[in-house]
């Protein structure tokens, strides 16, 4: 008898203790969520990563300045979207912000190697990373990067989604987004990328302190010659 109350009262502060850790992540996430309204249609915000860079510009002398002009996605060529697109999330346009067939092969792949090589995250997701969360891969910011991109997918559109993304994406130390990319490896405005221009900061993606068109890795030339035979160039 005196057990089954025991198993009793820990139950009920089980519970206790589920719903009160739920009432919590409710409120850092709603904390978290932006205005939908303005995020679809206000200026490109600036990235948890660009306030971060900006603030450690503050304390440490030898950061490299800051590189970030944000641009309109009516303003960038056809082959640099599609570049993008083709390097990061092929599907982009088809899933709602997660891609089960990415996540199924990548979960196949990790497992073959023990160890995690690829992440699968859609473009969505990692729009919400860059805005709003760390870079860690713990399981709790993945579940918070889930719920937001599923929000985000609900309020604003796949265009406005894709231009964000090409505002906040790092494409070396300090440089975000594709217009200051395009300024700092090819010394033009992204308006003006060649097909095969576009392609290499594509390639860049996702490791682009690495792997860059100032690099030019083994790895970088490989991706190159993979977007190129996907999109015919």
């Amino acid at each position: 008898m005196l057990t089954i109350k025991r198993f009793k009262l820990a139950a009920r502060w089980g519970i206790r203790i589920l719903a009160a850790l739920l009432l919590i992540e409710i409120g850092f996430i709603w904390g978290l969520m932006p205005d939908w309204d303005e995020f679809a249609y206000g200026p490109v915000p600036k990235s948890r990563a660009i306030k971060k860079y900006e603030y450690l510009q503050t304390t440490q002398e030898d950061y490299a300045q800051l590189k970030w002009q944000p641009i309109t996605l009516k303003s960038l060529p056809k082959h640099l979207v599609r570049a993008v697109i083709v390097a990061e999330d092929a599907r982009f346009y088809q899933h709602k912000g997660l891609d089960q067939e990415a996540l199924k092969k990548a979960l196949e792949y990790n497992l073959s190697q023990r160890r995690i090589v690829y992440g699968a995250s859609t473009i969505s997701q990692q729009t919400i990373k860059n805005l709003f969360l760390s870079p860690s891969r713990n399981p709790l910011r993945k579940l918070h990067e889930i719920i937001l991109t599923y929000l985000m997918e609900q309020n604003v559109g796949k265009q406005r989604i894709l231009e964000i993304y090409l505002n906040s994406a790092e494409f070396g130390v300090g440089i975000y987004g594709v217009e200051a990319a395009s300024q700092y490896y090819f010394r033009k405005s992204a308006k003006y990328l060649t097909p095969l221009e576009s392609v290499e900061l594509a390639a860049s993606l996702p490791a682009p302190k690495n792997h860059n068109p100032e690099t030019r890795t083994r790895f970088f030339i490989k991706k190159i010659a993979k977007i190129r035979r996907h999109l015919q160039i």
